[in-house]
């Protein structure tokens, strides 16, 4: 039996913003759900329905009939196919409203939570060009376009360097210009891929597993160094040499040449050796601390883990370190430590410092910042939160007058949040990236604390993303 066409829904008027950044319609009394690069609140549109599911629709704009007061013109050619930035056409000063209302949605809808007024959203430094790491993939299997594809696209170059296709592992956009990270980020990867095709090196084909040039990663800093990373699925001697050379003569600038042979079946190199080809094995970043007496630096390593936003970056930890309220003799515990951000950040307004992370390399990356800059009254371990943090460590290294955690998207596991109440530490400051986990972690608290700030931050323009810290005070 052939199945039932999905609708076409004409004239549908786009009510507003959803979770994850898509954007909401109704039809009938029946809730739709649109990508939010397609979409602004007040459009009125055709909707193509792509999915029905039980309480709600997934559909596509076909076409728009009145274009909302809300757009703007997306500043980047590949806006709408690429993956990234999928607010270009959102006012910027609309995106920070909406995200502050995720917040306070969050917090009353998930976490129905007492709060003090959310303090107005702080913008980003910079709403383009603000990232300082990028990672592009190579492939044989180059996107193309509908134009492309209705010209004869079987007869056009395939090689492509840029980003996955939403929801497609094996298809790749080729990008002409990025706007996330400042130049010469784009000139090193247009100069790559110029290279590989004029000398027929072979991009990877991530479905067959075939081909050479597999991952570009590219990774500035504030204070002008400049880290490049070529990975490769095997060794291949004399077109690598040729081609890092090729780019050490030609970008001078950079401070770190690196590359990785990489023959498994995933793009990770977490677990793999990185070959310094020229100059430093890393990069170094800095920041001003807590008091504002010291310039910190940090050193990051081809797999080390940074702030991708280092500017606002510095806005969020001085916002978190404000909130702890440490006069210099207190004990702070920094719960998801990383590389010691955090801890090195605040380490001169407090007596002692411990740090705990799930990621060992990420510990021996803090204890190396932490010397580098001379301070010597921060401790770092490594291991599962929920099983490192215990009545016996805390017992051993002290208990803490204040915590600030930093948890990922998935948030803390219960067994953390119950050993923060059975440690119950005056204050409580709360970082997070996801504040629906947020919401949820601070609902098991709020019987022994109180909220007594609630600050958004954005550190990425242009997508639905909003980091928010929080103030607990012990009841």
């Amino acid at each position: 039996m052939k199945k039932k066409p999905l609708p076409l829904l004409q004239g549908i008027t786009i009510e507003g913003f959803a979770a994850e950044g898509k954007c909401i319609a109704r039809h009938e009394g029946r809730v739709i759900f649109v990508e939010g690069n397609q979409a602004a609140p007040q459009d009125v549109v055709d909707l193509q329905v792509l999915r029905k599911r039980k309480s709600y629709w997934e559909a596509a704009v076909v076409a728009i009939h009145q274009a909302s007061p809300q757009r703007t013109e997306p500043f980047c050619q590949h806006f709408g196919t690429c993956g990234g930035c999928k607010w270009q056409h959102i006012p910027y000063e609309v995106q920070l409203a909406q995200k502050q209302q995720q917040v306070w949605d969050n917090f009353t809808k998930i976490g129905k939570l007492d709060f003090p007024a959310i303090r107005p959203i702080l913008p980003s430094v910079d709403t383009q060009y603000y990232r300082n790491k990028l990672e592009y993939t190579f492939s044989s299997r180059r996107w193309l376009t509908a134009e492309e594809v209705a010209q004869g696209g079987d007869n056009l170059s395939r090689e492509a360097l840029g980003f996955h296709i939403p929801k497609r592992f094996d298809r790749i956009l080729d990008i002409e210009h990025c706007y996330l990270q400042a130049d010469p980020s784009n000139a090193i990867r247009l100069a790559i891929r110029a290279y590989a095709l004029e000398h027929q090196l072979s991009f990877f084909d991530q479905k067959e597993q075939t081909g050479w040039l597999r991952n570009l990663i590219i990774r500035t800093a504030s204070t002008g160094d400049l880290m490049v990373i070529l990975i490769v699925s095997e060794e291949q001697p004399e077109a690598l040499e040729a081609l890092l050379a090729h780019l050490q003569a030609q970008f001078p600038q950079i401070s770190s040449l690196q590359y990785v042979i990489n023959g498994k079946r995933n793009d990770s190199i977490h677990d793999l050796s990185v070959q310094c080809y020229a100059g430093q094995p890393y990069i170094e970043e800095q920041m001003t601390s807590l008091s504002g007496q010291q310039t910190l630096r940090f050193r990051i390593g081809p797999q080390s883990f940074y702030q991708t936003n280092a500017a606002q970056a510095e806005r969020l930890y001085r916002v978190a370190g404000e909130m702890a309220q440490l006069s210099g003799q207190e004990c702070v515990y920094d719960l998801y430590t990383g590389t010691g951000t955090i801890a090195c950040f605040v380490a001169d307004q407090a007596a002692k410092v411990v740090g705990v992370e799930y990621v060992e390399a990420a510990i021996e990356d803090a204890k190396r910042n932490a010397a580098l800059n001379g301070i010597n009254h921060t401790h770092f371990f490594a291991g599962d939160m929920k099983d490192v943090l215990t009545d016996e460590f805390v017992h051993a290294h002290g208990t803490p007058d204040v915590i600030i955690t930093d948890p990922p998207r998935a948030g803390m596991h219960t067994d953390v949040v119950e050993m923060l109440l059975r440690i119950a530490p005056k204050r409580i400051v709360y970082v997070s990236c996801n504040p629906a986990t947020q919401a949820r972690d601070l609902a098991l608290l709020q019987e022994a604390y109180a909220i007594e700030a609630v600050q958004p931050v954005d550190m990425f323009p242009h997508t639905h993303h909003v980091e928010c810290v929080v103030a607990l005070q012990k009841r």
